[in-house]
């Protein structure tokens, strides 16, 4: 049977991404299309063998009178037993108005005002089809490749999708706390390979710092304390609503304790079944 998806969410959290990312699997994707078509595109495509891996339908904003009738249509289209999935993505405001700004381009809602309150209307129109999502995806803090790799645990590989999404990034304090934590962790407490004159200009991504960092007993006990925290955390997240989590864990420049114990979570969240991506923001610095 052709699998039949709905891509939604809001403006600018890369909807049209998403849709090119399908096209390119072998997906017929079409943007846009006004809602009450839907059941004819469905029956269609669904009900005859077409030599197609799947629909992706691109439902957003522009097609705002149709949003509050296609409530109604999915309801109608699960009584008659088609099937379809919804994937809905998100975004913070600040990195949707940092977004606008970058293209220069207007947002939907937004001709004549302002983003950030065309984003908070955008937000209301759109709570119902999120809250029928099978898949919510946050992009706030993902590259175009971070991307692609969700799209293709979802539609290319079997196994079950989790919908959160963990960053952990290690940072220096003398540049700042990175204003979108969630979770904050200082490890200035661990051995400082600075003042190891063999060390000083490695990073924590090298071996010799690495181990220099993490074969001391306060960072081993501290890595598996630290896990098994977040382990307990996330599905309370989960239950919450929360469907991302970004662990800052930091050090004096960012440069090796910071960058060693947050590759040792890596590691070790890599066992556990949600998006995982290792970030080190001022490492170069």
């Amino acid at each position: 049977m052709v699998r039949f998806v709905i891509i939604s969410g809001m403006s600018g959290a890369g909807r049209s991404s998403v849709l090119r990312m399908l096209e390119d699997i072998g997906y017929l994707c079409i943007d846009n299309l006004p809602v009450r078509m839907i059941p004819k595109l469905t029956k269609a495509f669904m009900s005859e063998g077409r030599d197609i891996e799947g629909v992706a339908l691109g439902i957003d904003i522009r097609n705002l009178e149709g949003l509050s009738e296609l409530s109604d249509i999915l309801n109608e289209m699960k009584e008659s037993g088609y099937h379809y999935e919804i994937l809905f993505l998100e975004a913070d405001d600040q990195v949707l108005i940092k977004r606008y700004k970058e293209t220069r381009r207007n947002h939907p809602l937004a001709l004549q005002g302002r983003v950030d309150q065309a984003i908070l209307s955008e937000r209301a129109e759109l709570a119902d089809i999120k809250k029928k999502a099978d898949y919510i995806l946050d992009t706030s803090h993902m590259l175009i490749r971070d991307l692609k790799k969700e799209i293709d645990k979802i539609f290319l590989e079997k196994g079950e999708y989790e919908n959160f999404f963990v960053t952990i990034l290690s940072f220096g304090f003398k540049y700042g706390i990175p204003s979108d934590s969630d979770l904050v962790f200082d490890v200035r407490f661990l051995p400082n390979p600075f003042y190891i004159k063999e060390l000083k200009h490695k990073t924590g991504n090298d071996s010799e710092v690495y181990d220099y960092v993490m074969n001391t007993e306060a960072a081993a006990i501290f890595s598996k304390q630290l896990f098994q925290m977040i382990q307990f955390l996330i599905p309370n997240y989960i239950i919450e609503g929360k469907n991302q989590l970004v662990i800052s864990i930091g050090c004096t420049g960012g440069k090796h304790r910071s960058v060693s114990v947050a590759r040792t979570l890596g590691k070790n969240m890599e066992k556990l079944p949600y998006s995982l991506k290792v970030e080190h923001r001022d490492i170069e610095k």
